[in-house]
């Protein structure tokens, strides 16, 4: 179940590139924040595969492993399948940023992570993955206790942040969808090998995309992350490390699978939230964490069969 531990180190690796970009949303503006974890992420993805490009190849179970003659050559389908998910991505953590303005660091997260129901629907319908009855009634057991967790208040307009947060946990699913796509679309290779290509690939777009925007619309963020290089460094390190073990996890199961395990990070970002950001955990929020739990024991125990 390698799946489980790449989801696992990916979750850690996010909640620490959530707080740097927080922190520096109010130096760079939120597209700049935005920019960063993509700008300063590609440099060690493309470390990462150079290194596997000099490793020798050796057969292993799921194919050829990391090797100079190994790595694959994405085509069309591959380039569409990365651009679906970059331009996604790239709308989700602007939207999460957003949203973390109005709402805490740990309630963000939260409802962020509405997203297993939208992978379960996109999953089913353009990847033929269906879940079947019991890892759909996993799905929303867990997906309540986001709900619970996020403590919005529906009657004095908390409506408006917590659809930017669903809003932005969609459009993170359908990113996992499009990555996943264009691992699977790939001629060949290790599960770590093809994950390596579409992570260069999609912060290679990534980047180019955001290079050109601020360029024409935000001049500004563009001196501010020079300036903030050292923290921006940080966040893309952090924000390569999660993708690369995100792309694993792809390479490994199905996304809904990944993104529904990833819950955990409700609860890695609730202690970042007290520890870091001074933010509390009320009962009702805690109630909220224990139904997280409780859904994804089921999901790994479903998994695991």
């Amino acid at each position: 179940m390698g799946w489980i531990l790449a989801t696992l180190i990916a979750a850690a690796a996010q909640t620490g590139r959530n707080a740097a970009q927080r922190r520096l949303t109010a130096e760079l503006g939120t597209m700049g924040a935005t920019a960063v974890r993509f700008l300063f992420g590609l440099p060690f993805a493309l470390l990462f595969l150079l290194v596997l490009f000099w490793v020798p190849p050796s057969p292993l179970p799921d194919g050829p492993a990391p090797g100079a003659a190994s790595l694959p050559m994405p085509d069309g389908v591959v380039l569409a399948w990365t651009m679906l998910g970059a331009v996604a991505q790239i709308s989700a953590t602007a939207l999460m940023l957003v949203t973390m303005k109005t709402r805490g660091f740990g309630v963000t997260t939260a409802l962020i992570k509405t997203e297993p129901v939208t992978l379960a629907l996109i999953g089913a319908v353009v990847l033929a993955e269906p879940l079947g009855l019991a890892r759909m009634a996993a799905i929303a057991v867990a997906t309540l206790g986001v709900v619970i967790t996020s403590g919005v208040d529906w009657r004095r307009g908390g409506w408006k942040a917590a659809a930017l947060g669903i809003a932005a946990g969609a459009l993170f699913g359908l990113s996992a969808i499009g990555f996943r796509g264009a691992i699977l679309a790939l001629p060949f290779g290790h599960s770590i090998t093809r994950a390596a290509t579409i992570l260069a690939l999609g912060l290679a777009l990534q980047s180019v995309l955001m290079l050109a925007w601020l360029a024409l619309a935000d001049r500004a963020a563009l001196a501010g992350i020079a300036r903030h290089w050292r923290g921006s460094l940080g966040a893309g390190a952090l924000g390569a490390l999660a993708s690369l073990f995100w792309f694993i996890g792809f390479a490994l199961t199905a996304a809904a699978n990944v993104r529904t395990l990833a819950l955990v990070e409700v609860v890695m970002a609730q202690l970042v939230s007290g520890r870091i950001f001074r933010e509390g955990a009320s009962p009702r929020q805690l109630a909220g964490m224990g139904l997280i739990v409780l859904g994804v024991a089921a999901l790994i125990a479903l998994s695991v069969r």
